[in-house]
């Protein structure tokens, strides 16, 4: 089945989230990532049925945050540790958190890889 796309923004009471396929008019809110996942997938359902289309799952949803965006949510991260883990200065980094700078596509498609090879390594961790 096909993922659809859900491009994210930060607001003042959290977020708010919109279909990037313009054919789909669903839109919704949350006060955090959490609230607002559920959120997107009940809307496209709701949407979805008065289609007479199947239910969707959760993985049938992507979401898609700017990296600015991802560092003031995910700001356990630190962006120093993670520009030297993936080979990038810290403050170029910085200014990609920061919304000075926007990162090209090959940028974007590092900082994540990086921050996704971490979450791998994390999940694979197990403590005495």
């Amino acid at each position: 089945m096909k993922k659809y796309l859900f491009k994210v923004e930060k607001t003042g009471t959290g977020f708010s989230a919109y279909a990037e396929d313009d054919k789909i008019p669903v839109g919704t809110t949350g006060k955090d990532m959490a609230e607002l996942k559920q959120n997107i997938l009940d809307a496209m359902n709701l949407y979805r049925d008065y289609k007479g289309l199947k239910n969707l799952s959760e993985t049938d949803i992507s979401i898609r945050l700017d990296v600015k965006q991802f560092f003031e949510y995910y700001n356990v991260i630190n962006a120093k540790a993670l520009g030297d883990r993936i080979g990038m200065s810290q403050s170029l980094l910085s200014q990609y958190a920061n919304g000075i700078k926007v990162p090209s596509e090959k940028q974007t498609q590092k900082i994540l890889l990086g921050i996704k090879d971490l979450g791998k390594e994390l999940t694979q961790l197990e403590f005495k």
